[in-house]
């Protein structure tokens, strides 16, 4: 139902509001997959926070 909504208005629309329309949807896709790359390290650092926080892990990095 919203895409064939979306779509009716599109059609009224001039083509140069095309261009602009097909530039917001393609920054909005960008967006979101940014967005999720970082919800995707947020989540990763949690588990991998026993790793990197260890006596160990710092020995192995202190003559850098």
């Amino acid at each position: 139902m919203l895409k064939e909504q979306i779509t009716q208005e599109l059609d009224k629309l001039p083509e140069p509001l095309l261009q602009e329309i097909l530039d917001f949807v393609q920054f909005l896709q960008v967006k979101y997959q940014k967005d999720k790359v970082l919800e995707i390290t947020i989540m990763s650092e949690t588990s991998l926070q026993k790793d990197w926080l260890s006596p160990e892990e710092d020995a192995a990095w202190q003559d850098l």
